[in-house]
């Protein structure tokens, strides 16, 4: 099976988050040779891509960037091998093709983007938030061909760092890394309490123990954790802070990073119809997701106020997998459903 131009292009050029510019200089390149009538990169290393000149923006939002650890890339009868192909290359190759097939629409404009450092903090996203006005929006990432995600958690990062005077160990004291060790199973717990009554993970609070350190002088010691968070519509990232605060005894704890609110998009609106439309004209059983990671939809969803959702080929199990590919059928199928869906808008 013949492995489409673009899909191909990106995956040949590793790029994980910081290290976009040759997948970004490949595919600017590319949508100038696909018809767009603007191809760029912006102030960040965004690639962008506009299509048309038409008053009704419609932006398909993906991301270039991948985590970490190069695969080869190979072809195996129908899947296609490589860091991205799933997460999220194959998405935002699905959205340069449909467009590109589609071309000039009346009335319409159509801008892609490969927004870099989606894996880390957004910086992508949050430089084209302010840029655009789109009256819909797709986000590019795996859900399978026929499945519509409509929301991610939130997430938050915090450091605990506990210091103290160096005691002896054959003392009662604890030592610094057993009170931090106590704040954790405090903080576990407290997410136990609140779950009690959140029976869906997408309603969860859910913390992870990423990374803890400890080290002394002889005199003082200090220890620390890393934590993550991932927040329910029903918990902002201050309200997490919030709680920290009262969770924690005579620990310190600073917020870390890029946090993220929860979103949710709207189900009963014109991009999400066209959807379901689009996916049964392919023979497909549509249906909804709802997803427990984070995506650049938290960070523009609320900005845009359009409807929205996130959209694209591959299986999400896969992502960040050093198994990581890709069905060129099932990418076949989803460039045909972005197709039918953008000329029906």
């Amino acid at each position: 099976m013949t492995v489409p131009k673009t899909l191909l292009g990106l995956l040949k050029r590793y790029s994980p988050s910081g290290e976009e510019a040759g997948a970004v200089n490949f595919l600017v390149e590319h949508m100038g040779s696909l018809g767009y009538s603007q191809a760029y990169v912006d102030e960040v290393g965004n690639a962008i891509g506009i299509m048309g000149n038409g008053n009704r923006q419609v932006v398909l939002l993906g991301h270039i960037d991948t985590v970490p650890g190069e695969i080869p890339v190979r072809q195996e009868d129908d899947l296609l091998y490589g860091r991205g192909s799933v997460d999220a290359k194959g998405p935002l190759a699905a959205f340069v093709d449909a467009v590109a097939e589609i071309g000039e629409f009346a009335g319409f404009q159509f801008v892609v983007i490969g927004a870099v450092g989606e894996e880390n903090d957004s910086i992508g996203a949050r430089q084209i938030v302010d840029q655009f006005q789109p009256a819909a929006a797709i986000i590019g990432e795996p859900s399978a061909w026929d499945r519509v995600t409509l929301g991610y958690k939130g997430s938050a990062w915090a450091r605990i760092t506990r210091q103290q005077f160096t005691a002896h160990s054959a003392g009662e004291s604890r030592s610094a890394a057993e009170a931090v060790v106590e704040d954790w199973i405090r903080i576990q717990k407290w997410a136990e309490e609140y779950n009690r009554d959140h029976e869906r993970v997408f309603e969860q609070v859910s913390p992870t123990l990423s990374s803890m350190a400890s080290n002394g002088d002889g005199f003082e010691e200090t220890a620390s954790l890393d934590i993550s968070f991932r927040l329910p519509l029903s918990m902002t990232p201050q309200m997490l802070y919030k709680e920290l605060g009262k969770l924690l005894e005579a620990s310190q704890f600073e917020e870390l990073g890029y946090a993220i609110p929860a979103h949710l998009g709207d189900k009963n609106n014109p991009l999400v119809r066209s959807f379901l439309r689009a996916i049964r004209q392919q023979d497909g059983q549509p249906r909804f997701v709802r997803k427990t990671g984070t995506a650049d939809m938290n960070i523009v969803g609320p900005v845009w106020g359009c409807p929205i959702l996130a959209y694209g080929p591959g299986d999400s199990s896969l992502d960040h997998t050093p198994n990581e590919h890709i069905s060129v059928e099932e990418y076949n199928k989803a460039v045909r459903v972005l197709g039918a869906v953008l000329k029906s808008l």
